[in-house]
């Protein structure tokens, strides 16, 4: 599926940056992306990294001269950005503004575009990212594989569960934190805890990508768990101290908020 010519971003935040990184590495998917000037500092850098990067100060600009566009606004701010643009029926609008619904976004654009809704994550900049996409669209997922990979939800209720699953990023690094600290309150260097613990946890996660569906994630689970052993010991204790059942209540809530 070839890529767009040129793909416009409204919005240059922290995700922007990432997918132009990401488009625009070595070799470019792309040949070129224009970017609103807001922020800045973000879009002067990208600018000067990448000479196929156009800044404009116009948002209706972007979209009078992209036939993909990327919304990726605040979405306290996403309304008042989107309503006075002026879209082209049968324009792609690829949409990863938070928490805010299809139905909006089709309204406040005024046109019949054909939008998608996706969860770009800051590994897109390594093209190591994994997106959700709603609804299927193999354009949309053409880029966003480019990027890394592209889940196609079928349903509304697919893609809110894997934006709740998202929100598990900082829980993820957050217990390496707390490992990392515990390590060195017991006398071990904090980088010799980084250095061990970072690689153990991707090597888990790549291991985990590796045998795909064909394993359940409990029995790979019993795998690193020695009847009788240390892994199994620390699962049940946390199992048993409550710690699945918040992991559950966490994600429980977040779904809520997600899908209000």
């Amino acid at each position: 599926m070839p890529l767009p010519e040129k793909i416009g971003f409204i919005g240059t935040g922290a995700i922007t940056d990432a997918m132009v990184r990401g488009l625009l590495a070595e070799p470019a998917a792309v040949p070129r992306v224009m970017v609103s000037h807001r922020s800045a500092d973000v879009s002067a850098k990208l600018a000067a990294d990448f000479p196929q990067v156009l800044v404009s100060r116009d948002n209706q600009a972007i979209i009078e001269g992209c036939d993909t566009l990327v919304l990726a606004i605040h979405p306290q701010v996403a309304e008042e950005v989107v309503r006075p643009l002026r879209f082209r029926d049968g324009q792609r609008v690829i949409s990863v503004v938070a928490a805010t619904s299809r139905p909006c976004l089709l309204e406040w654009t005024g046109a019949d575009v054909r939008l998608t809704q996706a969860i770009p994550l800051p590994f897109v900049a390594r093209r190591k990212g994994v997106t959700a996409v709603y609804p299927p669209d193999a354009d949309t997922a053409a880029i966003f594989t480019v990027l890394g990979s592209a889940v196609e939800c079928e349903t509304k209720t697919e893609y809110d569960l894997l934006a709740a699953a998202s929100a598990l990023m900082a829980t993820y690094v957050g217990i390496m934190h707390r490992t990392t600290a515990w390590l060195t309150e017991h006398g071990l260097p904090e980088e010799k805890g980084r250095a061990y613990l970072a690689p153990l946890f991707a090597g888990l996660s790549e291991t985990a990508l590796l045998v795909g569906k064909d394993v359940d994630l409990i029995n790979l689970s019993r795998e690193f768990a020695t009847k009788g052993g240390l892994n199994e010991q620390v699962f049940q204790d946390f199992n048993s101290n409550g710690g699945s059942n918040a992991l559950n209540r966490a994600l429980d809530r977040v779904l809520e908020r997600i899908t209000q």
